[in-house]
């Protein structure tokens, strides 16, 4: 019977940042399962997996720049491109040089940015409600964050409440309460200002990720995708779409989760990341 490791919260400093890191498994090894979160997240969304991943080999989680529990650099401009590079700057830090990306919300259009100028180094991608982002069009709460004095607006008065009922109404089997409170927690003020920083940046995000299509699509790189089907800010149509960029994935729909289906069916999440992991093995 395999013993569980445990996860240990540590800290790492990349340049002029200490950013929040979970490890699990065998830390010195250059090749890793390395998640990475969207918005509202944290490392901490994925203490339970990388867990499990680290009974078999290394796995990490961090907190990017201004979210979790993670102050980010007074000139950090939260691009795209930025964040993209400081999972670059972290990987180096850490002595990971073959990676296997898990990517969930926006850490899709991160970490996605990030592999199409390291294809040598991506041994698989793992795509959890997110991927390239195909004709997409942006959900109500987007599109307010996008506007400028809107968004402000609404990220001054989002109350703990408000943030509970919003965010657990909308997913089929709603979400525990201390996942929601954990959020809520780290949705501080530097916190809300990154994300109006970072959707802003991204308005032309489908454009930028048609142009993604032949790259990886030529290097064909091995890929998982996990969609639930109740995700009402990335329609599950967009799961079969990811075969467009990585010909070869595997394409799981659940049909009783939502956008995060890791927090909502662990056990199904768990099984199929293991499973393929297993594969590439």
């Amino acid at each position: 019977m395999s013993t569980k490791v445990q996860p240990d919260f540590d800290s790492i400093t990349v340049g002029p940042v200490t950013t929040r890191l979970l490890q699990a498994g065998p830390n010195q090894a250059s090749e890793a399962v390395v998640f990475i979160h969207g918005n509202p997240g944290s490392a901490g969304d994925f203490a339970e997996l990388v867990q499990e991943v680290g009974e078999h080999r290394r796995a990490i989680a961090f907190d990017l720049p201004d979210f979790g529990q993670t102050v980010g650099a007074p000139d950090f401009g939260h691009t795209v491109v930025e964040y993209a590079e400081f999972v670059g700057e972290l990987l180096n830090t850490l002595g990971i040089s073959h990676v296997h990306l898990v990517l969930h919300d926006f850490g899709g259009p991160i970490g996605l940015t990030w592999a199409a100028d390291h294809l040598g180094a991506n041994t698989s991608i793992t795509l959890i409600n997110t991927g390239l982002l195909l004709d997409y069009k942006w959900h109500r709460t987007a599109r307010a964050w996008q506007t400028r004095g809107v968004g402000e607006l609404l990220q001054a008065i989002t109350t703990r409440s408000m943030f509970r009922r919003v965010a657990g109404n909308t997913e089929p089997r709603g979400l525990p309460r201390a996942f929601l409170d954990e959020m809520y927690d780290n949705y501080d003020r530097r916190t809300r200002a990154a994300v109006l920083d970072l959707y802003r940046d991204s308005k032309k995000i489908r454009d930028d990720h048609a142009k993604l299509v032949p790259l990886f699509a030529a290097a064909d790189i091995p890929a998982l995708v996990i969609w639930g089907a109740g995700d009402r800010y990335l329609g599950v149509e967009m799961a079969e779409r990811q075969k467009e960029g990585f010909p070869s994935a595997e394409v799981h729909i659940l049909p009783d989760s939502g956008h995060w289906p890791y927090i909502d069916d662990p056990p199904a999440v768990s099984r199929l990341l293991l499973d393929f992991l297993d594969l590439q093995a």
